[in-house]
């Protein structure tokens, strides 16, 4: 086969973060239902029932109040439960395919999220839940690999537009999880009599198909992206256990500076979206039909920027440009959220917070790897994707906390002053630059 005849990894590498979102999102409208479901099941005396009777001595509070907080606190644990997997298993990821590949590497996470769904689908007891997502964060770390398998095939006037690829996959995995979610919500397979089965298999079930698709379409279709020649031996020899390691900085100008800013825009990006359902229930009396259309709108909008904007925009003004304009817009979005009453400000508070969000993220996600060597993508990009898997851990746990303490619209407030800093160190990036791939080394590249 000739290289013009290879297929384009794009199609499929899509399909494996859309369906890695989804699972991270679906289990969103399901929180409420998840821990009155096992507690009732389990008794005080359980796992479930020491979880509860912590959360709600921390809530506070009499009646409606105690039970909604409780049920927030839970949201943010259980959420973040899965990011923290992700943070430890990122890098790791990344490394190995620096060494052995893209394909192998997305065939093992990809057949363990099928498993981790196999799991939930007969999670008759909440150990088993927990398992589930334990495993499914650890597997969802492979986000990492399909960014290196992108910058393994695009250059760097195409760079962005690759990551958009990734970021588009977000977007509608963002409207899908939880809209698939809530909607099998409302298919019971607990009455089928196959132990284990239980309120929630149809949505796990739901997710579980997506991925097996997923695994055997990246088996029959994906091309290797990363050839022999071109793996780091070096880079996957020597992983460190502790993931903290891997917070170095690293010897290419821009990386560890793109890294930090990514990290804090998370944290405040990640509070505002896993507060942001409690938000619409409590101000605005949501329910289901009107959290999906919520998360419809949201998602339209990232996916709409990062599968089509910012492939335009970026490399007329410069990634570092775009970035700091996405930045700058989520500023305004976070304030007119928190401080919203109705829903047409609601809307233009989420609206701008969609859109400055996918231009952020593509952007940021497009510099981190034009920074770095071709060899060492996987690496570079695994801390990257492993330290927003930290930020989604501890912002929904800070966000949470803060709604839970200081009323709805703090977490809002907090996180529009905590922009400032990562639209400062975007002002202070180094031009994007292609580095000769091979080397594994800070040598001078080429304009």
């Amino acid at each position: 086969m000739t290289e013009t005849k290879r297929r384009s990894p794009l199609g499929v590498l899509f399909l494996t973060v859309f369906v890695d979102l989804i699972g991270f999102s679906i289990i969103f409208p399901l929180f409420p239902f998840l821990l009155e479901y096992y507690f009732e099941l389990e008794g005080s005396d359980s796992l479930i029932g020491r979880v509860h009777a912590t959360l709600t001595d921390l809530a506070g509070g009499e009646g409606a109040e105690r039970d909604f907080y409780t049920i927030v606190l839970f949201g943010g644990a259980l959420g973040s439960l899965y990011s923290i997997l992700q943070f430890v298993f990122a890098p790791i990821w990344g490394r190995i395919s620096d060494r052995h590949g893209r394909k192998p590497i997305l065939l093992v996470t990809i057949a363990g999220l099928t498993l981790s769904y196999l799991i939930w689908v007969f999670s008759g007891s909440f150990a088993l839940l927990i398992l589930s997502r334990l495993l499914g964060g650890a597997m969802g770390g492979n986000i990492a690999v399909a960014s290196a398998a992108i910058a393994d095939v695009t250059d760097e006037k195409s760079r962005a537009k690759g990551m958009g690829v990734i970021g588009a996959a977000f977007g509608l995995g963002f409207i899908l999880g939880p809209a698939i979610g809530g909607a099998l919500s409302y298919v019971d397979l607990s009455g089928v009599g196959i132990p284990g089965l239980n309120p929630f298999s149809a949505a796990a079930l739901g997710a579980g198909l997506l991925s097996l698709w997923n695994l055997v379409w990246v088996a029959r279709c994906f091309d290797e992206s990363l050839p022999v020649e071109k793996r780091g031996a070096g880079a996957g020899s020597r992983r460190p256990i502790n993931p903290f390691v891997l917070f170095r900085s690293f010897e290419f100008p821009g990386v560890t500076r793109t890294n930090i800013a990514y990290f804090v825009f998370l944290v405040a990006f990640a509070g505002m979206e896993f507060t942001l359902t409690f938000l619409a229930h409590d101000r605005f009396d949501y329910g289901r039909s009107d959290m999906v259309l919520m998360f419809v709108w949201i998602g339209f909008l990232i996916a709409l920027v990062q599968g089509g904007i910012v492939r335009r925009v970026a490399p007329r003004f410069g990634e570092t440009r775009v970035a700091i304009v996405g930045l700058a817009l989520i500023v305004p979005g976070l304030v007119l959220t928190g401080m919203s009453t109705g829903q047409p400000v609601f809307y233009l508070g989420l609206t701008l917070l969609a859109v400055g969000s996918a231009l952020a993220t593509a952007c940021l996600t497009a510099l981190v790897s034009l920074y770095a060597p071709g060899d060492r993508q996987g690496e570079v990009l695994g801390v990257f994707r492993s330290l927003g898997a930290l930020a989604r851990a501890v912002g929904p746990i800070l966000a949470c906390a803060a709604y839970w303490k200081l009323g709805a619209a703090s977490p809002y407030y907090a996180s529009a002053a905590l922009m400032v800093v990562p639209i400062l160190l975007a002002l202070g990036l180094p031009p994007a630059r292609r580095v000769e791939s091979g080397t594994g080394s800070g040598t001078t590249p080429r304009a």
